[in-house]
């Protein structure tokens, strides 16, 4: 493999594999104007995950992880909710404020997790055990939810998993890395769902390797759905929540990020004095997911323009998918030494 060039690198981080052309600046002008007046019309709240295109998170009212999403969805008094990240991220708003109008920009926009785990599959499992206390990671269908004890994040799962009863067998989902990564934290024994994402396992040892030999000075961060191959040549797991926390603190001017590069974006414009480097993979790409990439501003204007795709969810799944991500949010709020 021949040398990357920094610029190159750094282009890439704000490119994704499938070909997106670039707005012109007065067309972006005037639909980030014409969705922020839509907005104001609908008393709306715009979120947007850390992997979403820049030109959304520019419009967003909060950009960030899965908790942080939630949390905000909870507390939220717009009337409209707009969620620009995945289908499952739609979902969990939609069941935290069932009365309301939650809109998605593509209601295509799926997620190899979610795919990974249905329902009917997970309740069969369930179903040979009945002391199995299911965490579910939060990258799962509403129907998965609604099967669960408690969901997690990944920014929240080692708590919850403290926080997880003594004397019950314990069953994560759909996460086999993030899974894994959480039982050397807590040393809680666990059933693994054979799962991953997509995006976050074509990350290897060797692509890892190479790039850290190129920039020996910069440190690693990467997110726990990383396979353990490629997190025990971090110097940080964490969330991409806590990813930013990580590199607003280093005194590194230079860090290479493990995750979808969509948070590129988010670290350049929180930490501009630094330089972000997307990891590669073997295919000498950066990395990013094609269901994320799927939400364009054009289509978060239309979508709230003409109030469509909406979410809807049967009443029984709204209900009972809602228990578990309470406690969560509930758990997510003690205090550290009170999750054990």
């Amino acid at each position: 493999m021949n040398m990357i060039d920094l610029n190159e690198l750094q282009l890439r981080g704000e490119k994704s594999f499938v070909t997106r052309r670039p707005l012109p600046p007065e067309k972006l002008d005037a639909l980030s104007r014409n969705i922020l007046a839509i907005k104001r019309k609908l008393n709306a709240v715009i979120l947007a995950h850390n992997y979403q295109v820049p030109e959304i998170q520019d419009v967003a009212d909060y950009v960030g992880d899965s908790l942080g999403l939630s949390q905000q969805a909870a507390a939220t008094s717009a009337e409209v909710i707009v969620f620009c990240g995945v289908h499952f991220m739609a979902e969990t708003a939609k069941i935290l404020n069932p009365k309301k109008l939650v809109l998605l920009p593509d209601k295509d926009a799926g997620c190899s997790l979610e795919e990974s785990c249905p329902a009917d599959k997970l309740k069969a499992l369930q179903d040979t055990n009945p002391n199995l206390y299911t965490i579910a990671y939060i990258n799962c269908s509403a129907a998965v939810k609604a099967l669960s004890d408690v969901i997690c994040t990944s920014g929240n799962a080692v708590k919850i998993v403290n926080a997880a009863p003594r004397d019950r067998d314990l069953l994560f989902v759909p996460d086999e890395n993030l899974g894994a990564w959480v039982m050397e934290q807590t040393g809680r024994k666990m059933t693994l769902w054979r799962g991953n994402c997509y995006a976050h396992v074509e990350f290897t040892h060797a692509s890892i390797v190479r790039i850290r030999d190129q920039f020996p000075g910069a440190p690693l961060v990467a997110h726990p759905e990383c396979t353990r191959a490629v997190r025990m040549l971090a110097d940080e797991v964490c969330s991409t929540e806590k990813m930013v926390e990580y590199c607003r603190k280093s005194p590194a001017t230079q860090i290479i990020i493990g995750t979808e590069s969509g948070i590129i974006h988010r670290l350049r414009r929180e930490c501009p004095e630094k330089t972000f480097i997307p990891a590669p993979t073997d295919n000498c790409r950066c990395n990013e997911c094609r269901f994320m990439k799927m939400n364009t501003l054009e289509k978060l204007h239309d979508c709230m323009l003409n109030q469509f795709p909406s979410l809807e969810l049967p009443e029984a799944i709204l209900k009972r998918a809602r228990l578990p991500i309470e406690r969560m949010l509930e758990i997510s709020a003690r205090p550290i030494e009170n999750a054990g």
